[in-house]
């Protein structure tokens, strides 16, 4: 069993961001965590092999959900990523009573909170990784902001826009300049199937890309490889997308996929895609289906983007 919440923190004394990069945010999803631990041990020995290696700011990799992570379990009570929200958090400070979810997130933020006052960057740079229980392609999420934008597109996955739009609660909506007292950047990235060991290797590639883009590497640190990972898997995918439908599960729905969906993989209008207590559920939009639901725990049924062209 897992003990400690805090994977790892990487420091050299060069000022530069404060890196923060979430695993198991869901707690059946591993492979976030096996990178960030991978990603350390690569750091940690850099400099053997590169002597010109320099790193600027901290990087420190945290587990998010530590009970389910341990059980294997997508989440105790609720899903985690569904609970950052600034009002309900002020709130759970002065509750009694607390449920597992709850506990996790005011004990994950109050990691959060003392490495930012630790460190006093005037950039933090908050990175979640996540996979899905669907097969095919990966992608990030972020705000419709251009350095937002920019640096995912920077990781070599497509951009999806508008989940945010979608849903709320997530840690895209919490980590803001508003909320976090600092500049700051939120970027989640999906490196593929739960279960994958090159899930591991796109989360690793997709961490290395995200140093590099917010310059806490070199661009010449980071060798060619990262980047063929992830352009080899994105290869074909569109660049950037944006969410046009989503179907929300309720908590006591008899929810049932299709089987065989794939990420990005392309659907037509009024195409079947799943049951719902026993009723026929189809496509209203054209587009690519994403995130199509294949696992007991969740709330996404799945979600429909379509391409935005990029000039």
């Amino acid at each position: 069993m897992v003990e400690s919440r805090l994977i790892g923190r990487y420091d050299t004394g060069f000022k530069g961001p404060l890196v923060i990069c979430s695993g198991a945010m869901h707690g059946n999803e591993p492979a976030g965590v096996r990178a960030i631990e991978l990603v350390l041990k690569m750091l940690d020995v850099e400099h053997i092999k590169n002597s010109n290696f320099s790193y600027r700011g901290r990087f420190v990799g945290l587990i998010g959900n530590l009970q389910a992570f341990n059980l294997n379990k997508r989440f105790i009570s609720k899903d985690m990523n569904r609970q950052f929200d600034s009002t309900r958090i002020h709130l759970l400070n002065s509750k009694a009573g607390l449920d597992a979810e709850d506990k996790e997130l005011l004990d994950f933020l109050d990691f959060v909170k003392v490495e930012i006052d630790d460190y006093k960057p005037e950039k933090l740079i908050f990175l979640d990784l996540h996979t899905t229980s669907s097969f095919g392609g990966i992608f990030t999420i972020c705000n419709n902001l251009p350095l937002d934008i920019s640096i995912a597109i920077g990781l070599h996955a497509p951009v999806v826009l508008g989940i945010i739009e979608g849903l709320s609660g997530t840690t895209i909506h919490y980590f803001n300049t508003k909320n976090m007292g600092v500049d700051t950047t939120c970027i989640t990235f999906e490196s593929g199937q739960h279960d994958e060991v090159k899930s591991i290797n796109r989360a690793v590639a997709g961490i290395i890309c995200l140093l590099r883009e917010v310059n806490a590497v070199r661009p010449d640190d980071v060798e060619n490889h990262h980047e063929i990972i992830l352009q080899s898997y994105a290869d074909g995918l569109p660049k950037l997308t944006k969410l046009v439908d989503y179907f929300s599960i309720g908590d006591n729905d008899k929810f049932k996929m299709k089987p065989g969906y794939k990420n990005f993989q392309k659907i037509k209008k009024g195409e079947l895609l799943a049951t719902n207590n026993g009723n026929h559920v189809y496509a209203e939009y054209e587009g690519m289906i994403l995130m199509p639901l294949y696992q007991d725990q969740g709330e996404d049924g799945f979600f429909i983007v379509q391409e935005i062209k990029v000039s």
